[in-house]
């Protein structure tokens, strides 16, 4: 398997745990975009305040792709499925958290990663 790189937003608390959960069964390289060398990734900083980013090998994802391929190779198919699945629905939905970090539901999914 390639390496897996994660640019993702470092302030953001969901984000944080949901690193710390990825890297309890898989191997990354999380790379906070407010300090990373996103040129050398072809990305900018409006697209990095925007969603999370994944390459791996030639690819790279983004938003809902990023977070169902992220969760197949951490093992939880079914949802990764269901995500690539729902095509525009999951993307509505990656994009509603994204844009509600600070919403009970988020800080919720955000506590059940963190234990």
């Amino acid at each position: 398997m390639s390496e897996i790189s994660i640019i993702y937003d470092g302030k953001c608390e969901l984000c944080n745990n949901s690193i710390n959960w990825l890297k309890k069964k898989i191997e990354i390289t999380a790379l906070d975009f407010h300090s990373a060398d996103l040129p050398q990734f072809g990305l900018s900083l409006q697209q990095c305040s925007r969603e999370v980013f994944v390459i791996t090998g030639n690819k790279t994802l983004s938003g809902a792709g990023a977070v169902a391929y992220l969760l197949r190779v951490r093992g939880n198919r079914v949802l990764s499925y269901l995500i690539t699945l729902s095509g525009p629905i999951g993307r509505s939905g990656y994009r509603w958290v994204a844009g509600h970090r600070n919403s009970a539901p988020v800080k919720l999914l955000s506590r059940l990663l963190k234990n």
